[in-house]
């Protein structure tokens, strides 16, 4: 079975971009991670839990909302893999 880091690091050839998403509220402040594929689905992981996903979606707009809803705030910038790759 795979780790949750190495399932996300199986997702090398497929990411379309990833956001870092921070909690300010609690200290010390809590980040996660989405990450959306190139077929629209995103997935929000918790990178102090061995990246564990959290939450899953069809789309980026229910994974933007559910971390609105639970007060996150977006980090400036995106990082683009055709930037990267």
């Amino acid at each position: 079975m795979l780790s949750h880091a190495q399932d996300l690091a199986a997702q090398i050839n497929n990411w379309e971009f990833i956001e870092l998403w921070v909690d300010a509220i609690v200290f010390p402040p809590r980040i996660l991670m989405l990450v959306s594929n190139k077929q629209g689905n995103s997935c929000i992981y918790d990178p102090a839990a061995n990246y564990k996903p959290i939450f899953s979606s069809s789309t980026y707009d229910e994974a933007h909302s559910w971390l609105l809803e639970d007060e996150y705030e977006r980090v400036d910038g995106r990082l683009l893999a055709e930037e990267i790759v």
